[in-house]
């Protein structure tokens, strides 16, 4: 990563948003225009094998994309920073936590993957697997995980989007990295302020599992339940989107003094 990711905001209060396993940088779009930018200055960086970083090589790991963060941050002259992460960003960004929790302010996480990884049984393990070459289980992925509800139209541009920023090989990797990787005894009992967002349609990182994962691991964490939104509230709910990330970050600051 270099200084040359995209940027929204000249505030003051720094903060890294992290994609998910079917986005990129471009895949927070939908929220960019709501931002404040003289509060927080927001920055969206591409994983390697996704979005301007598609090409760059890697072993497309957890710990990787994390160090990868933390070069992005010195890069930047940023000494402490908030982070948001989306789905297997939640991960990315708790690993940052734990490399160097002293430069963390606070973490958003929207429907974010656990530090714990997330357990699979066989058949549901074979449509993910079978995701990194085949469109059709991205999008059976996509629909599912946002509970069947959503447009046609909405779930083809979705996995078009997927296809045309990740590259497949490192979409598989990450696949395995988010889902088998367990870190969360490093975490347990630390103070951080979290605020996660949880969408009631989302069947497998909805509420019931943030309230054991992170409302486990996280003295200092809320869950908030977005009645509207399945697994991409960036998508389906971004004005309240928005608002629960800055209003909890505004309280961060707040806090601080």
């Amino acid at each position: 990563m270099n200084n040359d990711v995209s940027r929204v905001g000249e505030g003051d209060h720094a903060v890294i948003a992290l994609h998910g396993w079917f986005g990129s940088a471009a895949a927070w779009q939908p929220i960019t225009r709501y931002l404040d930018g003289t509060r927080f200055s927001y920055f969206f960086p591409d994983y390697r094998g996704y979005g301007a970083r598609r090409n760059v090589p890697g072993d497309h790991s957890i710990a990787e994309a994390a160090g990868d963060v933390l070069a992005l941050a010195d890069d930047l002259g940023l000494e402490v920073f908030s982070l948001v992460g989306h789905s297997m960003g939640g991960s990315v960004m708790q690993r940052v936590l734990a490399d160097t929790p002293t430069r963390v302010r606070a973490l958003v996480g929207i429907s974010p993957v656990p530090a714990s990884g997330v357990p699979f049984d066989e058949q549901t393990w074979k449509l993910f697997t079978g995701a990194e070459r085949k469109p059709g289980n991205r999008r059976t992925i996509i629909d599912f995980t946002t509970g069947n509800r959503l447009s046609g139209t909405w779930l083809d541009a979705t996995v078009r989007q997927s296809l045309e920023t990740s590259d497949p090989v490192a979409f598989g990797k990450y696949l395995r990295a988010w889902a088998h990787t367990d870190f969360q005894s490093e975490l347990d009992g630390n103070p951080v302020p979290v605020r996660v967002v949880a969408g009631a349609h989302d069947p497998a990182l909805g509420p019931d599992t943030m309230r054991a994962t992170f409302g486990k691991c996280y003295p200092n964490c809320e869950v908030v339940v977005f009645e509207q939104a399945g697994h991409y509230a960036v998508d389906e709910t971004p004005i309240a989107l928005v608002s629960a990330v800055e209003s909890f970050l505004a309280d961060v600051e707040v806090r601080s003094r």
